[in-house]
């Protein structure tokens, strides 16, 4: 099989982890959800909804249980491309991300400015600013890169020279937006994202017109800023969906050498609605970032309640104006954990080079303590040969579905805190874990995989 120099050698595969409280499932198709979503994401904004999922996550708080590392590394809550005052369609700054980041708990945020020359990104904040690690980075030419220095006079280079580029020293590149490019070659990349924020926000074209339509309602945009104030958290998530492409590139990938997987945040702070007043019978409706003549404009004609929500207002008010995603939100909604030895952007990039990553909504709960490893000190990133007798061995610090994917299939399904499971020939290993929210599965958390590979190819 081809073979990505900075990462393993080829896998063969067979089954991997089982069980400690049920047993093992059945195989399924690759990268399949394990359950389809209940719920279009507007039915998902309704209030018995929202306060159905918001009782769940407080009963998961409350049955959480302290799981200790057998090792030394730190569990890092990390954020993955985040935009702030770096272009017309991001609306919020440094010193607002900062703030958020602070008060979420964030440790680092991996910046992904939009390049933007003479500017060059790598100028951009770097290092501890009250408490909170910033790494500089761009989301440019379809990747994620955190180069060490500067590769502003390489901008430019023709793609494989400048993935070249990125990568030395210990720079980090990740492609981006797999739906945009689903055939692109991970040759010398570091990983790719295997959840982005704004795909979610993308899919769900007929719930945007929905929103749209809602906004035009006097009685509705009281309900909408209400149900934002008590669950600002599940109504940003309400779009999020089972990232299935994204898994799949990344599995198709893992089959081939070592990909880390990241989750991408893309937190811009711009889904800010607004309705605008044009004249009595007309509003203009966009988001904080748009410009007059982009946004959409609306007739009391065909929206009669439109009427009442203008009356009293002068033209060019902002007669409503609703906050889907402020950073904190953002921030809360997926995270890409690291286990690194210490917050330094050396050990960063060491550990995420490594695949000591794990993507998690944190909204739903916090999985500090989250392991997946195995006999002989195995850890999540590790490659080795297989060896009769592996096991391979999840914590989770709230109970979960436990789902074991071995070469993108399900092998092994618990239900619990905790998964044991022997396995009985080489492959890649990763884990999934999925919690019922107000009546429906949705998944939470996705660990980077454990490699074993096969005699012959070790």
């Amino acid at each position: 099989m081809r073979r990505n120099p900075r990462t393993p050698k080829s896998l063969d595969g067979t089954p991997i982890l089982a069980a400690l409280l049920l047993t093992a499932a059945a195989v399924t198709q690759a990268s399949e959800p394990l359950a389809e979503p209940r719920w279009s994401p507007n039915e998902r904004l309704q209030r018995e909804r929202l306060s159905a999922v918001q009782a769940s996550v407080d009963s998961l708080a409350a049955r959480r249980h302290e799981v200790r590392r057998t090792d030394e590394l730190r569990d890092l809550r990390c954020n993955f491309h985040a935009h702030a005052g770096d272009s017309t369609h991001t609306g919020g700054t440094p010193e607002e991300i900062l703030r958020a980041a602070k008060a979420v708990g964030v440790d680092v945020l991996f910046l992904s400015d939009h390049f933007r020359p003479p500017r060059d990104f790598m100028d951009g904040w770097r290092g501890l600013r009250e408490g909170v690690l910033f790494i500089p980075g761009s989301e440019c030419r379809g990747f994620l890169v955190s180069p060490e220095r500067s590769v502003f006079q390489s901008m430019q280079e023709p793609i494989p020279k400048f993935v070249g580029t990125v990568n030395q020293g210990d720079g980090l590149i990740f492609l981006s937006h797999i739906e945009e490019r689903p055939d692109h070659p991970m040759d010398g990349l570091t990983g790719l994202e295997i959840y982005n924020r704004h795909y979610d926000a993308k899919r769900d074209f007929t719930g945007i017109l929905k929103l749209v339509l809602r906004l035009t309602d006097p009685d509705q945009v009281v309900e909408l800023s209400d149900l934002l104030k008590r669950y600002p958290d599940a109504c940003l998530a309400g779009q999020a969906a089972y990232p299935q492409a994204y898994l799949e590139k990344w599995d198709a990938a893992t089959a081939t050498g070592r990909f880390t997987g990241v989750a991408a945040n893309d937190c811009h702070h711009n889904q800010v609605f607004l309705v605008k007043k044009l004249d009595d019978d007309t509003a203009l409706i966009g988001t904080v970032v748009d410009k007059d003549e982009d946004m959409r404009k609306v007739k009391a004609l065909l929206r009669p309640a439109l009427r009442r929500l203008l009356e009293g207002h002068r033209p060019g008010d902002i007669v409503v104006r609703l906050d889907f995603d402020p950073y904190e939100s953002s921030l809360r909604n997926v995270s890409t954990h690291v286990l690194a030895a210490e917050k330094t952007e050396p050990a960063l990039r060491t550990a995420v080079k490594a695949g000591r990553v794990y993507v998690s909504h944190d909204w739903m709960a916090d999985p500090t303590g989250f392991d997946f490893g195995g006999t002989d000190g195995l850890r999540m990133g590790d490659e080795r040969p297989w060896t009769a007798g592996t096991v391979l061995k999840v914590e989770s610090p709230l109970p979960a579905k436990i789902r074991l994917m071995r070469d993108g299939r399900q092998v092994a399904l618990e239900v619990g805190y905790s998964l044991r499971h022997e396995t009985t020939g080489p492959g890649v290993y990763r884990v999934e874990l999925w919690f019922d929210l107000g009546g429906e599965l949705r998944p939470w958390l996705y660990s980077n995989p454990v490699y074993l590979g096969s005699a012959k190819g070790n």
